[in-house]
């Protein structure tokens, strides 16, 4: 019979490793797809703009989220066009159904992204550029 302190162990060890496999996950989005380095570069840019403009914290936390939800649906999308390339590797109209239903998700959560910079930032900006015209 297995000690309580080796299932610790052992749920230590599957919890450490777990998050081992999801970092390869991470590692494999970014190293593959090329919409990747385009999230990331609108994240930075969006981070940049945040300190920039010194939004507030409910700002920082509404901007999060809407970086965190594109990179989400990104990698769920990823995810879901492999499994359908596995299972289906000919054409196939439910096939392509589900990828581009997948897709969707990524272009909603663009879209959600979008207006939720514009209600963050473009109040700040008009505030600056017509406090100061060039």
């Amino acid at each position: 019979m297995e000690s309580i302190e080796n299932k610790e162990q052992h749920n230590f060890d599957y919890q450490l490793a777990s998050f081992k496999y999801a970092w390869r996950g991470v590692r494999y989005f970014f190293n593959t797809e090329m919409k990747a380095s385009i999230h990331l570069v609108a994240a930075i840019l969006a981070i940049v703009l945040g300190i920039f403009l010194k939004i507030s914290l409910m700002e920082w936390a509404l901007i999060a989220i809407a970086i965190g939800s594109v990179f989400i649906a990104e990698i769920v999308n990823t995810a879901i066009e492999l499994i359908v390339d596995l299972a289906s590797p000919g054409q196939n109209r439910k096939a392509g159904s589900a990828k581009d239903l997948a897709a969707s998700a990524v272009l909603m959560a663009s879209f959600t992204a979008l207006v939720i910079g514009l209600i963050v930032y473009l109040p700040k900006l008009l505030h600056l550029f017509l406090k100061n015209p060039a």
